[in-house]
């Protein structure tokens, strides 16, 4: 039954641990390289990438001259080890980007990635420093009265450990006295055990975040955490070498620390703009922007050192108003207002800005040069995908019309390294209209496998299909020859000549990509076409942290999600679920094939599962089995324990890795 009961946290589990997929080289059966295609650059590719060379400004180096900017040392070895010696973060494995732009990548995307990649300790000004390039985010140290207040503590305890020690060693050794957590996505707090070498180095220390953030962190992701999981495995490259025919980077980061997460609850929550608070000393001014980036996130403004410190609402990079790997669609609209908000209350005051990405900016002409750019590019996106499909355009006819005016994209900032003008449309059409275009034919079309046999029926067999995209292929017309092998593929997944023309397709689409995100999808597709999917473990992590955080009606809205519903349709039941050390308790109905939880009730006819709340965190850490937990007492059950386990057989957990690019 542990299984069943521990399966619950098996989703969040797998949100994190999407974070961690981050190997430097493939394996099969965990022990030799897979062989990566180093397939040549198309003549296609090399006349999009000498576009973008002549498109943009490359000779302008002053993103060069800010990311350098401040440099003070960096640790010689290259990579970043836990306690037990495996690889947390390998940044050294990025010293190839250090030559020219090869063909096999956008040379827009390389140069990002080249200034991603710088790693150390730099100085901001006096008084704030930014560890930068030791994993997706950066962690910033701003120097209190008594300790070192930390902004936004990366991914893992290891490399937010080792990001302080550098400081220590650098800057000479001081206590933490605050920590804050400017949004509510796991690179921004989930390495903060790793500024404490114990718990009571915690103490006094306060934890500031946004409104909403601790059921935020929790679940956004987790009821579809599964399917968001195995698809970020796709965005950010963690199946793909590093290499110039690999991942090459992700625009808003370079990879993705492998670790272990964790969280400390808030003790001080922001839950509006103009709040001031005063932190180790230090005055901070903040602006809450719930539901742009995050759903949960602020920035704030420090008088002491004319300093703004910008979150994730202010990149160098076009972000995600949609992303790639699955997640709610964001308000552009509301993003751009927030930025907006920034600039009248702060540009003419801000000396530098910084923020939890990328490299900071200095001066305030080019601190509101930046911002506005921003503002207009988000608002631009939202305001033009509305007008085109007010004139009846479609979510897929929208982004063949919406190109950027050169005032905003020809801004490095603004580019589409992270998020796509392209799928930013289609979220905005989403927001507004839904998947549905208004199109008829699209109300009630085939599957992608039926759709396939079709198709292939149609253009007069497999070999037609083929045959012709093979002609699309020679003459470097990639996308529909793109489509029409996925119909292929779909209708007969044993094609291999199929399978092997649509993986060098999608190579060479992810060799033109600009952004970091498509690029990845493009080559892991064609790498699992050609591989199939590898024999990999389950990524799992048991953050104790994370476990006791989840909320108790989450937990089972995630057991609803995992129901079931055929199974249970004629399974109709009743189970009391109680924590019997905190006297929460809920009632679980199943019902029709759904499951209800009403929280605070009870039903005398129903069976009862009782457990402590530490059994409960044991359980879904799988630190201990629910017989083991039944034994010692942490668990009991009152009623039909026959009855218990069949209600919690009707739940389910899904496979992992599941195919993408097959049927």
């Amino acid at each position: 039954m542990s299984r069943y009961i521990g399966l619950a946290l098996i989703t969040l589990s797998l949100v994190l641990a999407s974070c961690k997929e981050n190997s430097a080289e493939v394996t099969r059966d965990n022990s030799e390289p897979v062989a990566v295609n180093t397939l040549a650059a198309s003549n296609a590719v090399k006349a999009n990438n000498a576009d973008v060379s002549k498109y943009l400004d490359f000779n302008d180096k002053a993103d060069f001259e800010a990311a350098d900017r401040g440099f003070i040392a960096s640790f010689p070895e290259g990579v970043i080890k836990d306690a037990d010696g495996n690889v947390a973060y390998d940044y050294g494995v990025y010293d190839f980007l250090e030559g020219a732009s090869p063909d096999t990548a956008n040379p827009s995307l390389w140069r990002q990635s080249q200034l991603n990649a710088k790693h150390g300790l730099f100085k901001v000004v006096d008084g704030i420093y930014q560890v930068r390039g030791y994993d997706l985010s950066n962690v910033t140290f701003i120097e209190g009265a008594t300790g070192w207040i930390v902004v936004d503590p990366l991914i893992t305890r290891e490399t937010a450990k080792r990001s302080f020690e550098l400081v220590n060693q650098e800057l000479g050794q001081r206590p933490i006295s605050a920590v804050i957590y400017t949004h509510s996505h796991i690179d921004h707090f989930g390495g903060v055990r790793g500024l404490f070498e114990n718990d009571s180095d915690m103490s006094g220390v306060e934890i500031i975040a946004p409104i909403g953030f601790t059921r935020e962190t929790i679940s956004e992701n987790v009821l579809a955490g599964n399917a968001m999981s195995r698809r970020a495995a796709y965005m950010f490259g963690g199946l793909l070498p590093r290499s110039p025919e690999g991942q090459i980077g992700v625009g808003l980061g370079q990879g993705i620390s492998n670790g272990m997460p964790g969280m400390i609850r808030p003790t001080l929550i922001v839950d509006g703009t103009g709040q001031t608070e005063t932190v180790d000393g230090v005055e901070m001014e903040f602006i809450l922007t719930l539901g742009a980036e995050a759903p949960a996130e602020f920035m704030f403004y420090m008088p002491k050192w004319k300093a703004f410190c910008q979150a994730e609402i202010i990149n160098r990079t076009l972000h995600n108003m949609y992303t790639p790997r699955g997640a709610k669609v964001r308000d552009g609209r509301l993003w751009s207002q927030y930025i907006d908000q920034a600039i009248y209350m702060y540009a003419d005051k801000s000396e530098v800005s910084f923020g939890s990405h990328h490299w900071p900016t200095w001066g305030a002409e080019d601190i509101t040069r930046f911002w506005e750019g921003q503002r207009d590019l988000y608002r631009y996106i939202h305001d033009q995908t509305l007008r085109l499909a007010n004139q009846g355009y479609t979510m897929h006819e929208i982004p063949q019309r919406l190109n950027l005016p050169d005032g905003i994209a020809k801004s490095f900032y603004n580019r589409d390294y992270y998020g796509t003008v392209s799928h930013n449309a289609k979220a905005q059409y989403q927001l507004y209209f839904g998947y549905f275009d208004g199109n008829p034919a699209n109300l009630d079309p085939l599957g992608p496998e039926e759709a396939g046999r079709k198709f292939v029926a149609y253009m007069g067999g497999a070999d037609n299909v083929i045959a012709k995209a093979q002609e699309d292929y020679d003459r470097g017309e990639f996308r529909f020859a793109a489509t029409a092998l996925n119909n292929v593929v779909f209708a007969d997944p044993d094609n291999k000549v199929a399978a092997n023309l649509l993986a060098d397709i999608y190579t060479q689409l992810g060799y033109m990509a600009e952004s970091g995100s498509w690029r990845n999808f493009y080559l892991t597709g064609a790498s699992e076409l050609r591989n199939g999917i590898l024999d990999s473990p389950t990524p799992n992590t048991s953050s104790i942290d994370m476990v006791r955080a989840v909320p108790f009606d989450l937990f089972f809205d995630l057991m609803a999600v995992r129901l079931n519903g055929p199974k249970a349709a004629k399974k109709d039941r009743k189970l009391n679920f109680v924590i019997s050390d905190t006297d929460e308790k809920a009632l679980l109905i199943i019902s029709n094939g759904t499951l209800h939880h009403r929280m605070g009730h009870s039903d005398d006819d129903a069976p009862t599962f009782n457990i402590t709340s530490e059994g409960l965190v044991a359980l879904n850490a799988k630190q201990k089995t629910s017989g083991q937990l039944l034994k010692d007492g942490s668990a009991k059950i009152d009623g039909n324990p026959l009855a218990v386990k069949g209600f919690f057989d009707l739940i389910e957990e899904p496979p992992f890795w599941f195919e993408i690019v097959r049927p």
